[in-house]
């Protein structure tokens, strides 16, 4: 699975496919994602009819966390927490299956192999602990934005649960489809109601918060990572090098990468998006006193983007890079022909996967966290959730209850049973364990056991990568030294689509980054960009966003 975060941002539906790839790879047991940033497909958003509404205290579920296995490296603000063993013992966390045995239909994406439902003992196994049977409506995920909006047009067509990723939000979801095809489940779930649903409960409030629409509760998340993008170097090289990098600023960098380039090796890939993280370019909008400033207005994009071609001018970039062969850099990366680069959270237990065998002492490892000018870094926080689900709407307050219990059994955390057989499969029929205690696939799995149940609701992220030496501590370490330093951008956690007839307006800057980085066009291109930016929808979107921070 490739989490490469070279992709450039157009807008946040780029920004969270790439967290959703990064933060599957960095947590959950999970097979059968994409490969690409682009198989996730793409929609174009409509907008919401409310956008300023805001969810209550009491329509948001109460977080009462639960830890079944008392982590390693605890979450700091949000981090991903760490586990270095695995449990002998697991804790079944729903005691009895509360399902009436009952079939419900659900609808999710799927990049892999459709199993088959005949005689699959995944499915079995995972029902038997629901109660009630899950029949899935499974659609490929590189078309499941067209098949979704198709389903979500007539009401008859939409199956129990159906699972809608940020990336495929169809036109008018929020102010037409969501209130009317889908159940408000603020009455059920909001405040101390949750209490009943442990392990809904166990999500925290955040991700609960960007499943509210109108003001009101909707979804049922599958969580993110905070911390969604890293700047990487090839620790196991420069120490072959002798060169202990000491990185404080934006200047140590460039002076890094020019030292590490000579002979067939570069030190550095296209840096564009680590120069985006050290000089703090906020993902959307910053205030400025009280005037709202998009990215590509303020100081930090000018300055990233300055920063940037000096690395390119600096001749320490790569020159399949500089020719933008972005889906080969992490190859270039992996196999010491550069040395710096910028990547998902995820990729690194993936590189060690991917090397070790051939390369056991291969290493990557992040940077400390630094800002551009030396000062406090500045880390956005990634939004709290990519992807989630939806119940249809109905008058039976009971069916309702029911598939709500049978989410609270597949939201189950690591160290419980659920989670091992979500995720996992039956011992001895899908999974051998290893001397590690890790589970070992067997052939059936593959064939049987797809991720499904997964993208209906899943618990909060867990590292739990032991199979790598080493890696659980780092990677947890690091993340708390980073959490550190996070920062919510505006707007966050609030789920806004905006109005369509924006949504190509951002599109130049992609290229334009690429040519000023480049040397092939100069800060002049920008400052026109700009201007035709505004002329083109720019001054009404900022109306558009400026009427939602009003509301607040």
């Amino acid at each position: 699975m490739n989490t490469t975060t070279t992709t450039r941002r157009v807008g946040d539906a780029q920004v969270r496919r790439r967290s959703f790839l990064g933060m599957v790879a960095a947590g959950a047991a999970v097979a059968g994602v994409p490969s690409l940033l682009s198989a996730c497909g793409s929609g174009t958003p409509g907008a919401v009819s409310t956008p300023g509404a805001t969810a209550s205290a009491d329509v948001l579920p109460t977080y009462v966390p639960v830890d079944y296995v008392e982590p390693d490296y605890p979450s700091v603000n949000g981090s991903t927490p760490g586990y270095e063993t695995i449990p002998t013992e697991l804790v079944q966390s729903v005691p009895e299956a509360p399902g009436s045995g009952t079939t419900f239909t659900a609808m999710t994406p799927l990049w892999g192999t459709i199993p088959p439902t005949k005689g699959n003992q995944y499915y079995e196994a995972v029902n038997g602990l629901l109660g009630s049977t899950v029949e899935f409506q499974i659609t490929d995920g590189n078309t499941y934005g067209d098949k979704l909006a198709t389903v979500l047009a007539s009401s008859r067509d939409v199956p129990d649960w159906v699972v809608v990723p940020t990336w495929n939000i169809p036109p008018r979801f929020g102010s037409e489809i969501v209130p009317n095809l889908f159940q408000d489940l603020s009455d059920f779930l909001g405040g101390d109601k949750a209490k009943d649903y442990p392990n809904l409960a166990n999500i925290p409030t955040d991700v609960w918060r960007f499943c509210t629409f109108n003001g009101r509760l909707y979804g049922l998340p599958f969580p993110g990572e905070v911390i969604t993008d890293v700047i990487f170097y090839r620790k196991d090289v420069l120490d072959e090098l002798g060169i202990t990098p000491d990185v404080k600023d934006g200047q140590d960098l460039l002076d890094l990468a020019k030292e590490l380039t000579g002979g067939n090796r570069w030190g550095a890939e296209d840096l564009w998006n680590t120069s985006a993280i050290i000089h703090g370019v906020p993902p959307r909008w910053k205030l400025d006193g009280d005037r709202l400033v998009h990215r590509v207005e303020s100081d930090e994009y000018r300055a990233a983007l300055e920063w940037n071609a000096a690395l390119f001018a600096s001749g320490a970039v790569h020159p399949d890079a500089v020719a933008d062969l972005r889906a080969e850099a992490k190859t270039r990366f992996q196999a010491g022909e550069s040395l710096i680069m910028n990547d998902g959270m995820g990729s690194w237990h993936e590189a060690l996967r991917d090397n070790l065998g051939s390369n056991p002492s291969y290493w990557q490892q992040p940077f400390a966290p630094f800002a551009a000018d030396g000062g406090t870094p500045v880390l956005w926080k990634g939004q709290p959730a990519n992807i989630f689900s939806f119940l249809k709407k109905s008058d039976d307050e009971d069916r309702i209850r029911e598939l709500l219990s049978l989410a609270d059994v597949l939201a189950a955390p690591f160290g419980t049973t659920e989670f091992d057989v979500v995720n996992n499969g039956v011992e001895g029929v899908h999974y051998t364990r290893g001397a590690d205690g890790l589970p070992v696939p067997t052939p059936l799995a593959a064939t049987e056991l797809q991720p499904t149940y997964v993208f209906l609701v899943s618990p909060p992220l867990a590292n739990t990568r032991v199979q790598y030496p080493g890696f659980v501590k780092a990677s947890s370490e690091w993340q708390q030294q980073a959490a550190e330093y996070l920062t919510e951008p505006l707007f966050y956690a609030q789920q806004i689509v905006e109005p369509a007839q924006y949504a190509s307006i951002g599109q130049p800057f992609v290229d334009l980054e690429l040519d000023i980085s480049r040397g092939r066009k100069s800060m002049k291109d920008l400052d026109a960009a700009i201007e035709t930016w505004r002329a083109s929808g720019g001054e009404e979107l900022r109306s558009f966003y400026q009427e939602i921070l009003d509301a607040q």
